[in-house]
């Protein structure tokens, strides 16, 4: 039987947990966990491209580099996008690689600094509205908006969150480095952090200061891979209606009609769940294929149609 491809999208969760602090040894201890889950699909004859979030770790460089402006400049916000590329790919990769190794299983993996051309007059840059960093409380979130003029807004209940610019994602630049490394058997992370937001001008790119969602970049990348799956992991096991509500229904299935019916009538927060909906149209209705969202830690089981949600044509 032939091998499936999936890209799979991984949340910011799966590296740095809520409440957890955010050092590199609890960074690669949860991306292990999340390893351990890859490579059982692996075994199940998959091919896997992964893609990774970024917001939680970009915002603490942000932090850090705030913190030290007065001894080192502070970074724009596409090249910390890239430092997030670069230190998350390796702990991927050594993670899944020793884990395959003790399995038994011989693959090559790579990871792949991957450049994402926006539009420069996106509407996103009017309205920052993609989280970064850690969550604060009102006062802090307040405080600190007054104190460095940055934009602040409430994320889903869990907190006050500082947001940026996040243009729509239009064409990964190393598509065919992605698509030839697929072709020669190589596991592949790319589109970490949902790539590094570029603009195309005068024949030249050009970084700009923003964060692309990384649910529509994976999508995007799914899209041109032309993917057998698209894979969401996340928090919660299934998508729900009524989140967190006494009368919360959790949903085994959805149509992409029933998607953007339950959408319109606001059931999917901005911060949180709407970004992945809307990233899973995007693949299905282009591709007709479907698209799974899932918790992590039920991967397997969702894989067997016994539980996440499933989106249909």
């Amino acid at each position: 039987m032939a091998k499936k491809l999936a890209v799979i999208a991984i949340g910011g969760n799966a590296v740095n947990r809520p409440g957890e602090v955010p050092n590199a040894e609890n960074m690669l201890k949860n991306i292990s966990e999340t390893a351990s889950y890859l490579a059982d699909m692996i075994e199940k004859d998959y091919d896997i491209v992964i893609t990774h979030g970024n917001g939680p770790q970009v915002g603490n460089i942000l932090i850090q580099q705030d913190i030290a402006k007065d001894k080192v400049p502070p970074f724009p916000m596409d090249v910390n996008g890239a430092m997030t590329q670069g230190y998350l790919g390796y702990m991927i990769i050594k993670s899944l690689k020793n884990i395959l190794v003790e399995r038994g299983i011989e693959k090559e993996i790579a990871s792949v600094v991957t450049q994402i051309v926006v539009d420069e007059k996106d509407e996103g840059f009017k309205n920052p509205s993609k989280p970064v960093g850690p969550f604060y409380t009102e006062k802090e979130g307040k405080q600190l908006q007054e104190e460095k003029s940055w934009d602040f807004k409430e994320d889903s209940g869990r907190g006050w969150r500082r947001v940026v610019p996040s243009p729509i994602p239009l064409e990964v630049i190393e598509k065919k480095i992605i698509q030839k490394l697929v072709d020669e058997d190589f596991l592949v992370v790319a589109g970490g952090g949902g790539g590094i937001p570029v603009i195309k001008k005068d024949g030249k790119i050009i970084g700009v200061e923003a964060v692309i969602d990384k649910d529509r970049a994976s999508a995007l990348i799914a899209k041109d891979l032309n993917a057998d799956e698209f894979i969401i992991l996340t928090a919660v096991e299934k998508v729900a209606l009524n989140f967190g509500k006494e009368n919360q229904k959790d949903l085994d299935e959805l149509t992409v009609e029933e998607a953007e019916k339950y959408m319109s009538e606001g059931h999917f927060a901005k911060g949180s769940m709407l970004p992945k909906i809307e990233a899973c149209l995007s693949f299905v209705k282009e591709s007709g294929k479907p698209a799974l969202i899932t918790d992590m830690q039920k991967l397997t089981e969702a894989l067997e149609g016994k539980t996440g949600t499933k989106i249909v044509k």
